[in-house]
């Protein structure tokens, strides 16, 4: 079982937003969705390196505001070029009670 790691309140994040955290020298894009849902995925952009906690999130996606790239927030997978590589995803889990959100730093395979 991996270890989670506090690391914001759903009060931080509000939906359509995202902010960029770094958890024992990982950098995270820290995502909330139009619909509350929160997803963590690397936060460099794979096709530049720049960070994509600077960008927008928009239908499902978290866009790079470098070159346009939109990454899947739910998979890491890009949906349009230029960027063709997946960024990671990790587990997120909230607190129901405090509001608290934790990210687990072992990446969730793809199949």
């Amino acid at each position: 079982m991996s270890t989670t790691h506090a690391v914001a309140h759903l009060d931080d994040l509000a939906p359509g937003s995202v902010m960029g955290i770094e958890v024992d020298g990982i950098e995270i894009a820290l995502a909330r969705d139009t619909d509350g849902t929160v997803h963590a995925l690397g936060d460099l952009c794979t096709h530049r390196n720049v960070n994509l906690s600077d960008g927008d999130v928009e239908d499902g996606a978290l866009e790079c505001w470098k070159h346009g790239s939109q990454f899947d927030l739910r998979t890491g997978v890009p949906r349009q070029l230029p960027a063709h590589v997946a960024t990671p995803v990790y587990p997120v889990t909230i607190d129901q009670a405090s509001g608290t959100i934790s990210v687990s730093l072992d990446p969730i395979e793809l199949s």
